[in-house]
């Protein structure tokens, strides 16, 4: 296969930049020759928890330059998907500032007196009264939305629970499974690309997921690139029906598209 024009990039955060706030050997390199090229990039991460500041915040302290601007979050894309379907509505939220930012920005009220969304976040506190209040919401009829699927998120003393476990439970008492706004809905993508006014035949994304990454890439018609350095390994990708447009050890290896 030839090489692709590649005039934006997406990339995955975890497990392509940095593993566990550590940053993977060659990241670096690869985003200072992104800022150079003038190229249109996003950092992507279906972690609804932070602002786009403090995670540019964060990948500084690991030494990685990525302005808050050009870091595109579940929660921002979760926002941008409510002021499309109901704008300045109203939402009772689970999750932290990531999300409740992103929310208020896009002139929604959140509040627990019949709103229109309940929205299930990210948070290393859930709480059961939270949970229950959400509950009693959507049995009212608030629609139920996640910012994302993943079930457990891993830490230094193991893996938590996530948004996708604590969304099936509330599915399991209401009966109502929620609108997944997160990876691997392309609507993630597509979002993203809107906001960097990317076109999908000439964008690539970098992922290290073959259930997330690359098959949300896929489906958004975007070039796909598997990096060894995160979750998937070799030996697994022919265990899925589909493939990814390359696979490369790391984002060192891929320099020379930049």
């Amino acid at each position: 296969m030839s090489e692709p024009a590649i005039e934006s990039w997406l990339s995955d955060m975890d497990g392509v930049l940095v593993r566990e706030w550590k940053p993977i050997p060659g990241a670096d390199e690869f985003l200072a020759r992104l800022r150079a090229s003038g190229k249109r990039f996003l950092v992507l991460t279906n972690n609804s928890m932070h602002t786009p500041r403090d995670l540019s915040a964060r990948l500084r302290a690991a030494g990685l330059e990525v302005p808050a601007e050009s870091i595109w979050t579940s929660a921002l894309a979760t926002a941008r998907f409510l002021a499309d379907q109901r704008p300045e509505g109203s939402a009772y939220v689970i999750g932290e500032a990531g999300l409740t930012t992103a929310l208020h920005e896009i002139g929604y009220v959140l509040t627990d007196i019949d709103p229109d969304y309940v929205v299930l976040g990210e948070t290393r506190t859930y709480s059961f009264s939270a949970i229950t209040t959400a509950i009693r919401l959507i049995e009212r009829g608030a629609r139920f939305i996640a910012t994302n699927p993943d079930p457990v998120a891993p830490s230094h003393v193991g893996s938590h629970p996530a948004c996708g476990a604590v969304a099936a439970l509330i599915t399991k008492a209401t009966g109502v499974e929620p609108y997944f706004v997160g990876k691997p809905n392309p609507m993630m993508l597509r979002s993203a690309l809107n906001r960097i006014e990317a076109h999908s035949d000439s964008t690539a994304i970098i992922g290290d997921r073959m259930d997330t990454d690359i098959v949300c890439g896929m489906e958004a018609g975007l070039y796909t690139i598997l990096v060894l350095t995160g979750v998937t390994r070799r030996d697994q990708i022919d265990r899925y029906p589909y493939r990814p447009s390359r696979v490369a050890d790391s984002v060192a290896d891929l320099l020379h598209l930049v």
